[in-house]
């Protein structure tokens, strides 16, 4: 993110609207099964707050978290455990098309969840992406994608996620995604933040709100840019718990390798 650009995310407090302790224990599997258990120098690639970077440290890893948040990147090195027995992990501010600018080649592995590649929304960037990714990879190193399944969203006309309701520090904390997709393949995205306090005048107010456009890349469009840019798909998935992929499932998993 260029100097002076606000941070669209600054405002945007991911850590506390999502139940992290379960969903990690629910990814876990996968991700065991996909790294293996020998440590690995992997990337956590739209890493955010860093709860899949320490995750991964704790599971031995040494790992490097990628974002172009100024905001969120402050708040993963913020929750970086003091514990010396760790492997180290580090935080590299950056945009994931520049990828092979921010770090050197060698890893061992890449994980890239939480619907981050639809922000790369051209073409272009998706395989500067991984082209990049590629030429950071050793031979046969392990990558899984995790986005939504955007075939579901765009066939279906989507035009929202079910509201979550989180505890907050002033009343409960409501977090609603809007999205209005095109007839190009792209979505109109609006997270938005509310306050909710029932009793109190308004009972419900806008805390933040930001709008994006991200580019719903369906599964055929994704197997395509991976072979394209050097990758073998090896597995197919709806979800981060292994249940198979169909054009209804929740997510589009793509586990693959650097060959």
């Amino acid at each position: 993110m260029d100097a002076g650009t606000p941070d669209p995310y600054g405002r945007i407090h991911y850590r506390g609207l999502i139940a992290w302790p379960a969903r990690l224990a629910r990814e876990a599997p996968l991700l065991r099964r996909v790294l293996g258990d020998a440590p690995l120098d992997l990337l956590d690639l739209g890493c955010g707050t860093g709860e899949h970077t320490r995750f991964l440290q704790a599971l031995g890893h040494r790992v490097t978290g990628v974002d172009a948040s100024p905001s969120q990147l402050a708040a993963a090195r913020e929750a970086l455990p003091a514990a010396p027995d760790l492997p180290p992990a580090r935080f590299v501010e950056g945009d994931l098309a520049a990828l092979a600018e921010l770090v050197d080649p060698g890893f061992g592995g890449a994980i890239c969840v939480g619907n981050t590649l639809p922000h790369l929304a051209t073409e272009a960037a998706l395989d500067r992406f991984l082209a990049g990714l590629a030429s950071r990879l050793a031979p046969g190193a392990p990558v899984l994608l995790q986005l939504l399944n955007y075939d579901r969203i765009l066939d279906r006309n989507e035009r929202t996620f079910p509201v979550n309701v989180r505890p907050g520090e002033d009343g409960e904390t409501v977090f609603l995604r809007l999205m209005t997709p095109q007839a190009d393949g792209t979505v109109i995205f609006t997270p938005a933040t509310l306050r909710y306090r029932p009793g109190a005048e308004p009972p419900l107010e806008l805390v933040a709100a930001r709008e994006v456009v991200l580019r719903g890349w369906r599964r055929a469009e994704l197997e395509a840019a991976l072979a394209r840019t050097g990758f073998t798909a090896n597995d197919i998935l709806g979800g981060m718990t292994g249940e198979p992929w169909s054009p209804t499932a929740q997510d589009l998993v793509l586990i693959a390798s650097n060959t």
